[in-house]
């Protein structure tokens, strides 16, 4: 077997290697198993308890067996009996190639080496797991591989149910040349891959080359769903892929599976409504339950099912049966559909009412409503209660004068003109950067101020000005540093005041303005993303204010103290779980006008370095920012998320399913999109 060893990992590796030496070196010594002996070897289960005892950041053992995992994929360490999958047991017996890469002892890269195996780690642990037979696989693994396939191009249109039974029958295959022929053009189909890592060409007879599928694309399917030879010849691109691969019958059992868990109710001959079978766990926590959730359906028959759902309370359900047993059963179902209409109306309402209070038709259908159900106020009030929500704008004329203006966020640059000028005349409404690139507003454009770049602002001026419009000086950003006033304030105080201002703008902000943003403001009349552009906008202002604060000091020896207190500032930031900022405040310090101060970097003291390589890898953006996924998935709630990620995932969503399925609305897409 041909090892190689990357200068990395093997530096890695001698680290850890020389701190069990120094520690434990017990734990390596002669072993007895079954009558046989296996001399000079560790446990699997003594080498994550001791890696756990080392490494305080490690919050589960799956961690520790990743962290080996990469030294056994790496062949640094070996299995006794060669086996590629590194156990967790006291039964299984792994020896350090020690003639291979020597005993070197670097205390001080052993925290490098240990973050560099956690980086790795979670990926040679999904590469073992997969390895694994099926039937071997445990409940723990089926998790680890179903969040990967969240974040598949090839399985993002695909089911919950669907990518759960994927989970357990996925196989991984790898091929280590390019030029490698996974299978030809006519022969028999046996399998549907995944590209997990690589790319492939497709090539047919008579066209050549057709295309090139990369990471994250699907062949092969359309051969076992039409039992027919194979269209085309699949070749390796490059050296060592890795595909996922589902044979084909478990392939066609899936789909037997999901078409009998499928309900599908037709109105003269068409389906309106597709609802399928899930597994949820009881609330008391007894056992699994079945019901029905909707796939996609007519908008009439989805609001019909979620009214069915609607559960009302029990003092209505008595009165409800009192009526149902002494009085007319039509009666009472009338009653029983309208309080679930006014329940439903209720939630989307309570949910929706910042959204709803500017929408001429929603208002009117809700104040129908009212006055149709007098017995709950609950609609009316609600509208009477919210205001709409303003925010000072300020407006530039040609003379850098300005005029400060209290306005709503969705106003139109016509209600803004209108607000500032007589109607009729030739002004204009202008945004200019600081480049002094102009752009002319549209009459019809809302929530303008909101979206603004960092150095944009808004000035109004007649046609015939715009050209002659210039820069204000605060567009060119600030001359001179603060380091004074920096040098009085902590790490921490900067962080909170970060953090209260970042959580402001994130609570302002409305669940739906993320499906605005990211299906297009223009399909929804008179919807504004204000809030979230705002949000946004926040990343990048933090960003490039580390970026400017670095750049304008002059001081060698204070610019050292500066990227200290930033990487400080980062830290507190992750400890109070912001992660925008935290994420803004990284950038800011990995730009290259940054990372290209070499001599004020050599300053920065080693611990301080190395908190920063270790953020580092969290920016880490390699399979669908893994490393960030990973961090996320042991926060608890509340925290402020990634938001350029976040946006990236809905995005993904969005425009790998579509709106309507067979004319039917996609409603697992819309739910998926805010899951």
């Amino acid at each position: 077997v041909n090892i190689f060893l990357s200068d990395r990992i093997l530096k890695a590796a001698r680290v850890v290697y020389s701190a069990l030496i120094e520690r434990n070196p017990d734990l390596i010594r002669d072993r007895k198993h079954h009558l046989k002996s296996y001399r000079q070897c560790c446990s699997g289960k003594d080498l994550v308890d001791w890696l756990m005892k080392l490494n305080k950041c490690l919050q589960s053992r799956s961690q520790a067996v990743g962290m080996w995992q990469v030294l056994v994929d790496e062949g640094i360490i070996v299995h006794v009996k060669q086996e590629l999958n590194f156990h967790d047991k006291d039964t299984q017996f792994y020896r350090f190639l020690d003639s291979e890469f020597g005993l070197n002892h670097l205390t001080n890269e052993k925290n490098e080496g240990l973050s560099l195996l956690l980086q790795m780690g979670p990926d040679a642990l999904l590469t073992m797991i997969l390895r694994k037979c099926p039937s071997q696989r445990s409940a723990e693994d089926l998790e680890v591989i179903y969040e990967e396939l969240l974040h598949v191009k090839a399985a993002a249109h695909l089911s919950t149910s669907v990518r759960k039974e994927l989970a357990a029958v996925l196989v991984f295959e790898s091929h280590a040349k390019a030029g490698t022929v996974l299978f030809s053009q006519g022969d028999k189909g046996t399998s549907w891959y995944i590209i997990w890592k690589g790319s492939v060409n497709v090539i047919t007879h008579g066209k050549g080359l057709v295309t090139t599928l990369h990471e994250g694309e699907d062949f092969g399917q359309l051969a076992l769903v039409n039992d027919a030879p194979r269209a085309a010849t699949i070749i390796l691109r490059e050296d060592n892929c890795h595909f996922l691969r589902v044979d084909k019958q478990d392939f066609i059992r899936i789909l037997k599976d999901v078409e009998a868990n499928t309900v599908r109710l037709e109105e003269h001959g068409k389906a309106v409504l597709v609802l399928e079978k899930a597994e949820s766990t009881n609330q008391g926590g007894t056992g699994n339950i079945s019901k029905y959730t909707v796939m996609s359906g007519t908008p009439e028959k989805i609001l019909e099912h979620l009214l069915e759902t609607v559960k009302l309370d029990t003092n209505g359900n008595d009165a409800i049966g009192m009526m149902m047993q002494y009085e007319l059963e039509k009666a009472a179902y009338a009653l029983n559909t309208k309080q679930k209409i006014v329940k439903l109306i209720g939630q989307w309402v309570a949910l929706f009412s910042q959204m709803l209070k500017d929408d001429p038709i929603a208002v009117d259908f809700l104040e129908t409503l009212r006055k149709e159900v007098s017995g709950d106020s609950r609609l009316s009030s609600m509208l009477r209660e919210q205001l709409r929500d303003r925010r000072r704008t300020r407006i530039f004329r040609p003379d850098h004068t300005s005029v400060t203006l209290m306005l709503p966020v969705n106003t139109s640059v016509q209600e803004v003109m209108s607000s500032l000028v007589n109607p009729g005349g030739d002004h204009v409404l202008v945004k200019m950067n600081s480049k002094g690139d102009r752009t002319q507003l549209k009459l019809d454009t809302t929530a303008v101020y909101t979206s603004l770049g960092l150095n944009e602002r808004l000035f109004l001026c007649s046609a015939s000005q715009v050209e002659q419009l210039t820069p204000l000086k605060e567009q060119q950003g600030p001359d001179q540093s603060t380091m004074d006033t920096w040098e009085q304030m902590c790490p921490k105080d900067i962080a909170s005041q970060l953090t209260n201002y970042d959580w402001e703008l994130f609570t302002a902000m409305h669940e739906v303005e993320l499906v605005y943003y990211i299906f297009g403001r223009h399909k929804f009349p008179g919807a504004t993303t204000a809030n979230l552009e705002r949000f946004v906008h926040r990343f990048n202002e933090v960003q490039y204010w580390v970026v400017t604060e670095v750049c304008l000091c002059t001081d060698l020896v204070k610019r050292a103290m500066l990227l200290k207190k930033f990487i400080k500032i980062a830290a507190v930031l992750k400890e109070q779980k912001n992660l925008n900022s935290f994420f803004a405040v990284m950038f800011g310090l990995s730009n290259s006008a940054v990372q290209r101060l070499y001599k004020t970097w050599e300053r920065v003291p080693s611990k301080t370095k190395r908190v920063y390589c270790a953020y580092e890898r969290l920016m880490d953006p390699s399979r669908n920012h893994r490393a960030y996924r990973l961090a996320v998935a042991k926060l608890s709630p509340p925290y402020i998320p990634f938001m350029p990620l976040l946006l990236k995932d809905m995005t993904f969503i969005h425009e790998g399913n579509n709106n309507y399925t067979d004319k039917l609305v996609n409603f697992e897409k819309m739910v998926s999109c805010l899951a």
